[in-house]
């Protein structure tokens, strides 16, 4: 039984029960809402042999982030393999299937590129359009995210019911590449279309990040929360962006209200939670901040993530967290396991780990240790690769605080005022930070010039 989904195209499921509950996925999908395992359950349920909802469901579970749950991908696209022994499926389905297979193959840069392919074919395909556009972010491909989000646009029409997700993607690939009015112009205009798409806000929350607006950015966020109410873990990530405005404004009470209430309320290991708590809480150390014992959860649940290696991004963050919780032991074997996943290089976060991860990992790990001159240099030589990680400038930008910071203590001011300089140059506009840091080198230079 042929069936139209809510893309607009066909899928081979064998009732409407079923096509209601795929339906129900991709919009819970599109919407970071919570329920979306639960729709997707339901859809194999009542279609077993639904090739693309497994390797949807495998797709799914390795945008996670966790090693431990390759084997459930595993499982999925075999699944999904013997669906297609069985019943067929269309090229669009297939191509699904064998995405997810390169990506088990450790090469998600070749699932990106398969996922392109069926945006060629179909660019209404809203779902696949989000699947590379996710993976293009994990992989730090923002002129990736920005070229296939423009390509597929002119296919959603006015009456198009998943339109304002696709503009919501174009808006977050536009502000990676630095074009702020034109992503909050899209997002603005998303959110008209599809009201409840969380990316979409998030992507106007980052123009007002990487713009230094903050007080647009609080009453957009404060002012909208309902639009973010029914997301998973990604909701705590926007209350992260709000703490990230009011730090930027020095009201540290009200960071720390936020960072207990909503970025940490769940002590989650989810590799995306432990970023938005451990970079806050180094940008508050930065700021002489005494954050108490927030660190030890974090730390804890990190050192259980020493060998996992799924994610480049993840790794930098867990070591932030352990040097935080001064879990020195576990620092150093994390450090070990990313020299040898530079070492190998047998797929593409091997590759990442080479290029900047190590390096940078090197970096923490010095400035941890008081050693700011190391921190400074190996920090600053992969300045330029960091992209590679993946993530958004906003998370990044935590490495840059620290290696300018590292260049301040270490005594390197000229080069430190050259890498906030050009910090402000990558961004927009000169934030609190960069105030607060010049202001930093001018105490130090007016101290030197007194004695």
């Amino acid at each position: 039984m042929t069936i139209t989904d809510a893309c607009g195209l066909a899928v081979t499921l064998p009732s409407d029960a079923a096509a209601a509950s795929w339906n129900a996925t991709v919009r819970a999908a599109l919407r970071h809402c919570r329920e979306t395992p639960d729709h997707l359950g339901r859809c194999l349920g009542a279609a077993p042999d639904f090739a693309m909802g497994w390797a949807a469901k495998g797709l799914f579970t390795l945008l996670l982030g966790r090693s431990e749950l390759a084997p459930l991908a595993r499982e999925a696209e075999a699944k999904a393999q013997a669906a297609l022994s069985r019943v067929g499926g269309s090229r669009r389905e297939r191509a699904y299937v064998i995405a997810l297979g390169a990506w088990l193959a450790g090469r998600p840069r070749h699932a990106a590129e398969i996922l392109s392919g069926v945006l060629t074919a179909a660019p209404e395909d809203a779902l696949a359009l989000k699947l590379d556009h996710s993976l293009r972010f994990l992989l730090g491909d923002r002129r990736g995210m920005l070229r296939e989000a423009a390509a597929a646009l002119p296919a959603y029409g006015p009456d198009h019911p998943l339109a304002g997700y696709a503009l919501g993607c174009h808006a977050f690939a536009l502000e990676e590449m630095g074009a702020y009015a034109l992503a909050e112009q899209a997002g603005r205009h998303g959110l008209e279309r599809t009201p409840d798409d969380a990316w979409g806000l998030h992507a106007v929350a980052h123009v007002y990040d990487m713009t230094a607006q903050n007080e647009t950015g609080i009453a957009w966020l404060e002012g909208q929360t309902a639009r973010w109410a029914h997301c998973n873990n990604f909701g705590a990530h926007l209350w992260w962006h709000l703490g990230l405005f009011h730090l930027d404004r020095g009201e540290i009470d009200r960071v720390l209200e936020l960072y207990d209430s909503h970025v940490r309320a769940e002590h989650t290991d989810d590799y995306r939670d432990i970023a938005n708590g451990a970079s806050m809480l180094v940008r508050l150390e930065i700021e002489g901040i005494e954050v108490g014992d927030r660190w030890e959860e974090l730390a804890a649940l990190a050192a259980g993530r020493v060998e996992d290696g799924a994610v480049v991004f993840a790794d930098l963050h867990y070591l932030l967290a352990l040097g935080g919780g001064e879990r020195d032991a576990e620092a150093e074997r994390l450090l070990a396991r990313l020299a040898a996943d530079a070492a190998r290089r047998e797929h593409d976060m091997h590759e990442v780990a080479a290029v900047a991860g190590h390096p940078a990992a090197v970096g923490l790990v010095a400035f941890r240790a008081g050693d700011y001159a190391t921190a400074f240099e190996r920090l600053r030589g992969v300045r330029c690769d960091m992209q590679r990680i993946g993530g958004s400038h906003a998370q990044r930008d935590v490495f840059s605080r620290l290696m300018i910071e590292a260049g301040i203590r270490a005594g390197r001011w000229a080069e430190a005022e050259s890498e906030i300089r050009a910090r402000v140059q990558r961004r927009g506009a000169e934030d609190g930070f960069t105030r607060r840091r010049l202001a930093a080198l001018g105490r130090a230079r007016a101290a030197v010039a007194a004695e």
